[in-house]
C-alpha cells in the first residue's frame, strides 16, 4: 500500500466518521472534549480532585459514543477519564421531539 493509497484511505475513513457524528449527535445530551478525546454522552459525572497539584479531573460517561477513527466500537456503555489538563463539558440545546 503507497502513502498516497494510506491518506486517501484514512480520509475516507474520517468522512466517514463526520457522518456518523452528525448521524448520531440528536441521540446525546452533553459534549465531552478531553485533550485525548471527543464525546458524546447522555450522563456526565465530573469530579475534581484538588489535593494533587495541579487538580486532577475525573470523568465518568454513560451511554457514550466515542469519536476515534480505528476503534470498532464507537458506542460505549461507560467510560471513566482521569486527566491533569482541561476538560470541556457542554450540555447541548434540547430538540423539540
Amino acid at each position: 500500500m503507497s502513502e498516497e493509497d494510506l491518506e486517501r484511505y484514512e480520509a475516507e475513513i474520517e468522512l466517514a466518521l463526520v457522518q456518523e457524528y452528525r448521524t448520531v449527535l440528536p441521540l446525546f445530551q452533553y459534549v465531552v472534549e478531553t485533550e485525548r478525546r471527543f464525546y458524546l454522552a447522555n450522563e456526565v459525572r465530573l469530579t475534581v480532585r484538588e489535593t494533587t497539584s495541579p487538580a486532577c479531573v475525573e470523568l465518568e460517561l454513560a451511554d457514550a459514543w466515542v469519536w476515534d477513527m480505528y476503534r470498532p466500537a464507537r458506542f460505549v456503555p461507560s467510560v471513566r477519564v482521569v486527566t491533569f489538563r482541561d476538560v470541556n463539558v457542554e450540555r447541548l440545546p434540547e430538540r423539540d421531539s
